[in-house]
Formats: structure tokens, sequence, C-alpha cells
């Protein structure tokens, strides 16, 4: 019985070391890259002997990318701040119109109230091209195209949708005898909101919360069309490393690696409530 234990005890670690390998093998030469000049990362065959070199993340910072055509300067700073601040910005407005709304589907019946939550997630489901072409046409009518505003409010076709659907089923989870009993203590429906349903749905929110964080902050298409230069965010910025002279590899896996920091920050952090928020709705029963 212990022999048949430990074996499967290596069995399954030989298996979750295999996908680890998997999973994280790209992000690992994605780093090494970062610290490669394009010379190195070309040569053949690979090697993971190599002298390491800071250019690739002093352009990034100062701006001026070197290449075999000359000096070019990129705003990759600015894109990077543009991403973090559209991406907050839009989740934070999708999570206050997006709660109580989640709230009221979960708790009051009223007409055509499913049609209208399915309305809402077919956005979030709809390819971005079907919806560029008339965004762009009423956001130049109303001056909106290249503004913070504007693609803070696109940012909502990604972030609303997806915080409805997620915290509404949270509050489905919770019983509506607790809220009862509060009110019945003479509070108001308000406060009973405030104090009692969204503390016990903190979890789901936390979880729907950085979850449309991270789909903003990959958001391509939006931005590569209703945003110049200045305003977009570091997903599109990412194209000035292909130059002329050729693709900067070194660069580009620079800022993949200061890209997908802030992200992957944010999860280490929310890691809890993620892990609680996502896994609540799956022992519903």
């Amino acid at each position: 019985m212990d022999h048949t234990s430990t074996l499967e005890q290596v069995i399954r670690g030989v298996l979750i070391t295999c996908v680890l390998v998997f999973f994280l093998f790209p992000i690992f030469w994605i780093v090494l890259m970062s610290f490669q000049t394009n010379e190195t990362i070309l040569r053949i065959p690979p090697s993971i002997v190599f002298e390491p070199t800071l250019s690739n993340y002093s352009a990034l910072i100062t701006g001026r990318l070197e290449s075999a055509a000359g000096n070019l300067d990129i705003a990759f700073m600015k894109n990077l701040w543009n991403s973090f601040f559209l991406s907050a910005s839009s989740v934070l407005i999708a999570l206050v119109l997006g709660i109580p709304a989640a709230y009221a589907f979960a708790r009051f019946r009223f007409r055509l109230g499913e049609d209208i939550a399915f309305t809402l997630l077919s956005f979030r489901f709809a390819p971005p091209l079907l919806v560029l072409l008339p965004l762009s046409l009423y956001f130049k009518q109303l001056g909106l195209t290249n503004t913070y505003i504007g693609l803070i409010w696109v940012y909502q076709l990604i972030c609303l949708p997806l915080i409805l659907w997620i915290v509404r089923g949270y509050f489905e989870d919770i019983s509506p005898d607790i809220e009862h009993a509060y009110r019945i203590s003479g509070n108001s429906w308000l406060k009973t909101f405030w104090k009692i349903a969204v503390p016990l749905a903190k979890p789901g929110i936390a979880a729907a919360g950085l979850l449309a964080f991270i789909f903003a902050w990959n958001n391509f298409v939006f931005a590569l069309i209703l945003a110049s230069a200045d305003k977009q965010p570091v997903t599109v910025g990412a194209l000035a490393f292909v130059t002329a002279s050729g693709i900067q590899y070194g660069q580009i896996a620079a800022a993949i690696v200061l890209s997908i920091a802030p992200t992957l920050a944010l999860a280490l952090y929310a890691q809890r409530y993620l892990v609680e928020g996502l896994s609540l709705g799956a022992v519903k029963g």
C-alpha cells in the first residue's frame, strides 16, 4: 500500500513538473532574450550561456531604440502608462456600474431582464471588427477619436459584461434570507446591499475585476483603430519594434517582460481572492 502511494506521488510530481516546464519555459526563454542582443538571439544553435546586457531595458526606459537604420524614438513607457490608466479606469467604471446591475439581475425578476443580460453578454463575445466601423464613425462625429474617454468607453464592451455575469453568479449564491434578516432590523435596501451583499460577494468581485483588468490590458484592436500613438497602450506600441532594418527581438522580449509584470504582480497579490472567487461557484449545489 505504501509502495503504491509512493509511486502515485512520484508520477504526480513528474506530471506536475512536465506541465510547469511546458508553460513556464517560454516565459523563461523570453526573460533570457531580454538580456541579449539581436546577434546573440539569432545565433545558431541557440545557447543559454551569454554575456547579459541591460541595453534593451535602457532603450525602453530612455525611449531611444538603436537599430541598423539609426536611432528611433519610441514611447514605450508612455504606452505602458496608457495601458495601466485605460485598464484601471475601465475596470473601476465597470465595477461601479456592474456590481449594482449584477445585484439587480440576481435579486429581482423584471420583464426582459434575461434578454437584457444576454444582450450585454453578447457584446463580450462579438468580434471587435464587427463594431469597429460604426464605432469609428460615431467617434468622429462625437469628437471621441483619439481620446482617453472614448477608449475607456469602448473598453466597457470588454469589462462590463464580464463583471456583470461573474458577479451576478456570486450574488445568486448568497442566501436572500441573510439580507431579509438585516432588512427586518430596520436597515434600508442600500445599506443592506453595501453592508451585506457586497462583502459576501467580495471574492467574486475581486476575481471579476482582476480578469476584466487582464482582458482590458491585453486588448489590441480597439486602441489600434481608435487612438493615435500618444494614446495607444503597450500592446499597440510594441509595433514600433518592427523597423525597416529588421525586428528588434531583444527590445520586444524586454517589452514583454515589462508588460506582463503589472498583471503578474496583481495576480500574485490577489491570488487568494482569485482562487476563492473562481471556485466558489463550482460548489454551488
